[in-house]
């Protein structure tokens, strides 16, 4: 199996089971045994396709007799593929691309198909210099119309196209070391050694980007517990918090555990850190990431994050909401968020304002309650910060820790746009309570 067949295979899972093309990839990569380089060509080419979706209609439009919606579902995904290839990939040749779609054609459609996909890739290696994207935003970066008009509400025009690019770039992946466990030169050395390329954040301590590396799972690095993967921008909004150790801290919406890996690193594994999930499958996420980092301040627990607990009112030092959300923040590592209906994240504000309320009466006094997203839409961060307010007096923002490459503005509430920093989209908000 190679990584074209493995790319259609998951965009044609992705297409029929509607999943995530992520989690989808992974078990396919994993299924096919591929190695690391074809397993980065194959995530290249099924990210590539649903981030470029819309602007490889447009221009199949053209190079299509008929219309696309009249093609088998399974013949536009490989002309997708193959399109893809010529009109994004410099390292494939154009004719490696024709002839692997051709037998795709064959093998997932029939002769007549596979005649249609050679004709119509044919022509876009021949017109390939009038294949030029139109001027509309939506089909130019492959985001439904609804949502470029809902980001077009939040930021002027230059952010709005620096957001949509960036959504469809690859992004690096950020590698958190484990101080108990090693050094940053033992991280920088092991994904050398793995083939891949490493940089120290340019901002972030203890961290580095890292490419090339296939699956990090395989490291003996990663298996020791020296390092976790987390953008730059969560781990920002844990050190915001300012943990120490002895903390007593709530993380109430932890998996994959990321925030709570932080939290216990900031506290160097002393004190509690009450690592929360309504999903009962992912607490032993949790449980396996700690116990492989050696973070045995952390104990997981199923715990609804609106669901009040008696016992941890007014007991902790710090309380992390990383609330649910639209997601938006984070395209770039999951194209497939910008098809969801955003009917269905309408009333995300409201479920968050309920956590929140929720998690607030953890707090000591003196305590921090922190909020963030992964989202870049203000109704989920500023909007709900500001009813929280509204209703607790007791609570009022503080200006964020930050470091000097970051904007601070005094407010306490910080927001990420994607690629602008190096990071995903993300919310920031820091909260002490006075009383």
């Amino acid at each position: 199996m190679d990584a074209r067949q493995t790319a259609l295979g998951a965009l044609i899972a992705c297409r029929k089971q509607g999943a995530w093309s992520d989690g989808v990839l992974k078990e396919y990569v994993q299924r096919d045994r591929l190695d690391r380089r074809e397993a980065a060509l194959a995530a290249r080419l099924c990210y590539g396709v649903l981030q470029n979706r819309q602007l490889l209609d447009y221009y199949l439009a053209s190079l299509v007799r008929g219309r696309l919606k009249d093609l088998q579902p399974v013949v536009l995904d490989i002309l997708r593929l193959g399109l893809y290839q010529i009109l994004f990939l410099d390292k494939v040749p154009p004719s490696a691309a024709v002839n692997e779609a051709v037998e795709q054609g064959k093998k997932y459609a029939n002769a007549r198909a596979a005649g249609l996909v050679n004709g119509v890739l044919r022509s876009a290696i021949r017109e390939r210099a009038r294949l030029t994207p139109p001027e509309d935003l939506a089909t130019r970066f492959s985001h439904p119309q609804a949502l470029v008009e809902l980001l077009a509400g939040e930021m002027n025009r230059e952010d709005l196209e620096a957001v949509l690019a960036a959504d469809n770039e690859a992004p690096e992946t950020v590698l958190q070391l484990n101080p108990l466990r090693g050094a940053l030169r033992e991280l920088h050395n092991a994904v050398i050694e793995a083939g891949g390329t490493e940089h120290p954040h340019p901002w972030l301590p203890d961290c580095c980007t890292a490419a090339g590396v296939g699956s990090l799972e395989r490291l003996e690095a990663f298996q020791k517990g020296l390092f976790y993967v987390q953008d730059a921008a969560s781990r920002l909004a844990v050190g915001c918090a300012a943990l120490g150790p002895g903390m007593q801290v709530l993380d109430c919406c932890a998996a994959p555990g990321g925030k709570s890996f932080a939290a216990a690193i900031d506290m160097k594994n002393q004190g509690r850190v009450v690592s929360c999930d309504i999903h009962p499958h992912k607490i032993a996420l949790i449980e396996k990431g700690a116990q492989r980092l050696g973070l045995t301040a952390i104990e997981a627990r199923c715990q609804d994050a609106r669901a009040f607990v008696p016992g941890w009112e007014g007991a902790m030092d710090a309380v992390l909401v990383d609330a649910p959300c639209s997601g938006l923040g984070i395209i770039r590592k999951k194209p497939d968020i910008r098809y969801k209906e955003l009917s269905q994240t309408e009333a995300l504000p409201a479920l968050q304002l309920e956590i929140l309320r929720n998690q607030a009466r953890y707090v000591k006094p003196g305590g921090v309650l922190l909020y963030s997203t992964c989202t870049i839409l203000n109704r989920e961060n500023g909007a709900v910060v500001r009813a929280f307010l509204e209703e607790h007096p007791g609570f009022s923002p503080e200006p964020l820790p930050l470091p000097e490459a970051l904007p601070q503005d005094g407010s306490g509430m910080l927001t990420l746009l994607p690629g602008k920093y190096g990071t995903d989209g993300f919310f920031i908000c820091k909260m002490r309570r006075r009383l």
